[in-house]
């Protein structure tokens, strides 16, 4: 299975310039590749992330989650997620 370029670089700009919230990818059986379906705006939500995603469809995604922990310090993680 391959993976087309574009899938690294878009994960390489949500990790480094988080100008993303979220990529979802897609397994395109014609090509046996890896493609991006969609990104989510850093203004989008978790629930716009999840309204993404298909009920009856696989996908992978990564989702950049910020958060504020006990002791008032800004925090962000990026998850993979096997939907």
């Amino acid at each position: 299975m391959a993976v087309h370029d574009e899938c690294k670089l878009k994960f390489m700009e949500l990790k480094a310039k988080r100008t993303f919230r979220y990529i979802i990818f897609k397994i395109e059986d014609k090509q046996k590749e890896v493609i991006v379906e969609k990104v989510g705006e850093p203004t989008q939500s978790h629930d716009d992330f999840a309204a993404s995603l298909p009920a009856t469809e696989c996908r992978y995604a990564v989702f950049d989650y910020d958060f504020v922990t006990a002791e008032n310090c800004q925090k962000s993680r990026i998850f993979f997620i096997a939907w």
